[in-house]
This record gives structure tokens, sequence and C-alpha cells, in this order.
């Protein structure tokens, strides 16, 4: 029986048949998608034939059917619906595929081609496109190391292979903690939670198997009770236990695993010739230097400390009033900073949160792909990984232009975040194929699904990534979609969270669950009046995480990854009662792959952006002018990589923006 993995997909719009995919499947698809793979690379390398770009550039473009049909349907699940299986074919897969990958880029009759290719560029007639990937190409290589000879080769598979197994030990152990600690509440524990909260408690409750409410580390679970229990000893049990993530102790602990990664981090560079990692990372980025990524987050974080620190002593006040003559803590901050905003602004999310739906935010986000791009969305019943998928077919004047898959539910199988990912890239060579792109997120179950303001934002963040995804407009699958710079693949998905607070927007959508009434006009203003509120707060929690970040990388790296990251805390002044949002033990953006290793930073880089780009909507004709919207799409969404993203920019927006539309979007310009 031929392996489902390894078949030709005759499905619609060749999504994967899921329900035929068996775990029992994985690891001999993999090993025949290898081979296949390897010969393929031999072939390139071994050609007879000169080196050209269209057997050498274009033959690596090629791809690897078998192997992208693996890969992609095990990352999926890996990710979103992990079990001890897959959990241990991941271990195995890891150092298996990291080994493969290096021994590419260390092939020296492979790399002898490209470096043909390149050394007589000049005499190809290439076009613009196919000079940019034959940049790129032969930069991966050098920096993957192929110009390396002898025993500092040889080190350098090593270190690759050995960080492919920390970053999958880290992932799990991280997973693994998330999945096993809860807290089980009384009846008398739901004191002063609102409804939703409740009901998710005992949902979580439910899939524990526990005969009763609880709370867990899902963020859509602990941030409401954070918020509004009014029990501060729960509330401290349940911080402590989200804050320590990867460093309890035992066979979960991730501070060993950090440290091991950024020494070997530090060797990687070093063998190709960077003081330190932050160097050789940042080279190829927008920030280009470490120091260009410092000014930045230090122009953000005076006035966001300023902000924050007097909100500090507001929440103090108030906690005094109750009684308590400590200080404010961690566990104290959102529960007291709840009680201001329901004060200050009128503003109370279990209020709020009837009116946002996630059925009617999911309507929202393709309404406004509709009335910017002309996208069409029709649900799909097609087999997917998990009962909680759903799938829609995009197209737009009849045309398909993809196919959109929504994992929005919490479960004890994902791991925790959102995020967006293409089990197929949009590319035009060596065949035309349309994106297939998921999006994955972490919301609480109910009947219907609620949505604080933080997760509606993060539904549409998600969906402006898998809009630059659909909309790709290239010949090449390693430039395509999201296959941009770091510090710039945040700018579609952070720009498209403008499109939640246009007022048109909610007053469409945001209509009441049980009443299906429109959010009312006063709410609609408080809601839009409350957007920068306590954004001190969350400015210092990702700043802080970001220097944290870029000090691990910019030196020697640090033998004690806590006491190092307490020094940067310390030096900058962080505010006692606010912690990282990602501490080191828990930062998988860093440490559960190389992506935003020195690069956190990137999310404020492309905010810096972002500010700057929606203000040119709201500079001509508003949120849905047509022009705009249309240069969005051809400067930006549509060219992937294909040209440097400080290029891209500039023909949108005409100029680089600077940092005083980020701080008056986050209010923090008085500070």
């Amino acid at each position: 029986m031929t392996n489902p993995l390894l078949s030709d997909w005759q499905t619609r719009f060749e999504i994967a048949p899921f329900d035929q995919i068996s775990d029992e499947d994985f690891a001999p698809a993999l090993d025949e998608a290898l081979v296949a793979h390897k010969a393929q690379i031999d072939a390139i390398a071994h050609d007879p034939a000169p080196a050209s770009f269209a057997n050498v550039i274009e033959a690596l473009e090629t791809p690897c059917q078998p192997l992208e049909q693996v890969l992609g349907v095990f990352f999926a699940v890996a990710g979103a619906d992990s079990n001890p299986k897959r959990e241990e074919l991941q271990r195995d897969f890891s150092p298996k595929l990291a080994a493969h990958f290096s021994a590419i880029t260390a092939n020296k009759a492979l790399y002898a081609r490209v470096k043909s290719v390149w050394d007589q560029r000049e005499a190809l007639d290439l076009t613009a496109e196919q000079q940019r990937v034959l940049m790129l190409t032969h930069r991966g290589f050098v920096r993957g190391g192929a110009a390396l000879e002898g025993a500092s080769d040889q080190r350098m598979q090593e270190i690759k292979g050995r960080l492919a197994v920390l970053g999958t030990q880290f992932t799990q152990n991280l997973l693994a903690d998330e999945r096993d600690w809860f807290l089980e509440l009384a009846e008398d524990d739901l004191e002063g939670l609102p409804d939703f909260a409740v009901q998710a408690a005992r949902s979580a409750g439910e899939e524990k198997g526990v005969d009763g409410p609880v709370v867990t580390l899902s963020r859509s679970l602990i941030t409401p009770f954070l918020q509004f229990s009014p029990r501060r000893d729960l509330r401290e049990i349940a911080f402590r236990a989200w804050a320590a993530r990867g460093a309890g102790g035992g066979g979960t602990d991730n501070r060993d695993i950090a440290a091991e990664i950024l020494a070997l981090r530090q060797e990687r560079a070093a063998l190709l010739g960077y003081d330190n990692f932050a160097d050789y990372k940042l080279e190829t980025e927008m920030a280009k230097t470490p120091q260009a990524v410092r000014d930045l987050l230090m122009q953000v974080w005076t006035p966001a400390k300023a902000q924050a620190d007097a909100d500090g002593e507001i929440l103090t006040r108030m906690m005094r009033e109750d009684g308590i003559n400590g200080d404010l803590e961690p566990w104290d901050w959102r529960y007291y900073a709840e009680k201001r905003r329901k004060i200050e602004h009128d503003l109370d999310e279990a209020e709020l949160k009837p009116y946002l739906q996630l059925d009617r935010m999911i309507e929202a986000s393709f309404d406004c792909a509709n009335r910017l791009f002309g996208l069409k969305f029709s649900p799909l019943d097609v087999p997917l990984y998990h009962p909680d998928c759903r799938a829609w077919e995009v197209t737009r004047d009849g045309q398909h232009i993809a196919v959109f898959i929504g994992d929005y539910f919490a479960r004890g199988s994902k791991r925790s975040g959102a995020w967006c990912s293409a089990m197929r890239a949009q590319a035009k060579l060596p065949r035309q194929q349309t994106p297939i792109v998921i999006n994955v997120c972490n919301f609480a179950k109910g009947d219907p699904a609620l949505l604080s303001w933080d997760d509606a934002r993060t539904l549409f963040h998600e969906f402006g990534h898998a809009l630059h995804q659909m909309l790709s407009d290239v010949s090449y699958e390693s430039i395509s979609g999201t296959s941009v710079a770091r510090d710039f693949v945040e700018l579609p998905s952070q720009l498209y969270e403008h499109w939640l607070e246009v007022p048109e927007v909610l007053q469409k959508f945001a209509t009441h669950a049980e009443t299906g009434a429109p959010m009312p006009q006063e709410m609609l203003q408080k809601v839009l009046g409350a957007a920068t509120y306590d954004m001190g707060f969350q400015t210092v929690e990702y700043v802080a995480s970001a220097l944290v970040d870029l000090a691990f990388h910019e030196g020697a790296a640090p033998a004690d990854v806590m006491a190092k990251q307490a020094e940067v805390l310390a030096d900058i002044g962080m505010p006692q009662a606010i912690t990282m949002r990602h501490a080191t033990p828990h930062f998988a953006h860093v440490f559960s792959g190389d992506g935003y290793s020195s690069g956190y930073y990137s999310y404020m880089w492309s905010e810096v952006m972002d500010a700057d780009a929606f203000a040119a909507f709201e500079e001509a004709e508003g949120p849905f002018d047509a022009e705009r919207a249309k240069a969005l799409e051809e400067h930006i969404l549509s060219k992937g990589g294909s040209v440097d993203a400080a290029e891209l920019y500039v023909a949108f927006r005409g100029r680089l923006p600077g940092v005083e539309a980020l701080l008056k979007g986050r209010g923090l310009t008085a500070a």
C-alpha cells in the first residue's frame, strides 16, 4: 500500500489527505523523501553541463515534492496537535533534518556551481527577481558555512545538529509544563470571575478530566483569572506557575538548554568570522546592527518605563485602599489595572466580551480583506488534522487564490501562542502553485466562543500574516509570502490589526452574543478610547524581553542565563511589579529555533512602519482607500522577498518612517 504522505494527492486543491494519514506513516515517508531529495541535490551538484542559472539556481528552487508533503503535514500537527508519538518523532527528526540540510550547505561541489553562477552574474541576462534569488542563494550558502574547510566545516555541521536537538527539547519541555500544570478551583474560588471565565475554567476542567473548574497555563484562561479574581493567594499561585514554565527543575528545566544554545550560536558566529551572534544575525535584517536595534528599543523604553512607573503608583494606592500594605506584585498588576480601567474608562471586559464573538471577528477579518483586496471566502468541507479546524477557499473575481485553514481553540496538545504557517507556499516556477495557509490560535472554547480585545487583535494579526502568504505573486518559492527580513515580516500582520479599530468594522461585526444587537456607540467610544490603556505595562514587558534577547547574543555567551537576565533588567531599571513577557526558560521565540534569536525586537521595528503605513490610509480617503490598498498589495503583500524590504516600504510610502508614529500610537508621547 502506498504511503499517503508520498502519494499524488488527488484531493481538492491538493490539500493533504489527513483522514488517510497515521503517525506510523511519518518515519518511513521521511526516510524515503530524504533519499529522493539527496538524489535531486546530487544531480545538480554533479551535472556535467556548465553551471547556469537554470541548471543550478532554478534547479535548487524546484521543490522535492515528497519532502514538502511530509514536512508540511508533520510540522502542522507537531505544533498544533501533538501527542507522545509525535513528540518522539520530532526528537528523532530534528537531528536527521539538521544533518540533511547541513550536508547540502556543506556540499563543496554544489557550492562551487552556485559560486560559478554568482561569479558570472554580470554577464547573465537575469530579471531583477532572478538576480535577487541568485544573491540570496549564494548568501545563504556562505552564511551557512559552505566556504569552511576541514575541522571548521565539520564543527559547523555538529553545531547545527546539536542546535536542532536542543531547540526541539526546549519546545517540548515548555509544552509539557504548560500541559501538565493546572489549579483546581472550588466553587467559592470562582468569586468575582465573569461568566466567560467561569465557563472557560469548567471547559478546561473537562479537558483535564477533573470534576470541576481549573485554571491552566493557557494565556486565554490565566490572563482573565489574573484580571478578575479577588483571591490574591490564588492569583499568586497561578502567576508563579505561569512564570516558572521551563524553570521548575527536573527533566523539563530549560535553563541549561538555553545556556548551551547561546554558547553554540556564539561559536557558530565565530567560525564564520563574526565577533558575536547578533552581528551575524542582524547583518541581513533591516536593522543591520545591534546598535541600531538598541537605539530603537531605548527610544521606546524611556517613555514606556515612565508611564509604567506612574501607573504603578496609582495601582499601589488602589491596593492600599483594599487594606494590603505590601509591595505591588506581578500577580496584582492585571487585577488592579482591570479595576482601574473600569473606573477611568467605564469599560468592563466582562461586558465587552459578549460583543466579540469569535465567528463574528472571523467574518470581520474576511470582510476587511474583501473591501481592501477583493477576496472572498467560501467554507470548504475537507478532512483536516483536528475537529476544531475549519477551512475556506479564497477567491478573487472567481479565480482560486488560496486555501485558508483556521485552528482557533486552545487544547493540551497545542503549544502556546499564535502563529501562521504555510503547508504550501505560492510560486509560479517550476509550476503554478497556490498557497495553503494556516492560522493557529489559543482561544478559550465557549458556546459561543468569546474573545477578549487582545484575542481579537491576535486574530487580525495572524490573518495579516495569512494575507501576506495568500496575496504573494512571485516566481520562486524561496522568496514567496513571508520569506522576508525578520524585522519586516511583522509589518503586514501588525498593520492589519488597525482595521479591528475602525469604527464601521466594529459597528457591523461587534454584535452581542445573545441579543444580536450591535455594540452601543458609547461602548464603542470607550473601547477605542481605552485602546492605549495600560500601554506602559505592555511596552515594558515586551521591550525588556527584546533587550534581554539582544544582550544574550551581543557578547560572550553567559554561563548563567538567569544571572545575565537579572543583570540586564537591573541595568534598565525594570519595575518590580512587571516581568518580562517571555522570561528566558520559556522564551520560545528565541530558543525553539533561530527565527527570532537576536530578533525579538522585530515586532517593534515593524510597528514603527505599521503605524506610519496606516497613517497613509488616514491621509487618503480613509481605512478602505482603494488606491492605498492597491499600493499595499502591489508594493508589499505581493512582493514577498523579491525586493529589499526597505525598498518595498519606500515604494509604498515614499520614505522610511521615524519612531514618532509608534509612540503616538501607543499613547506614550506625553510620557
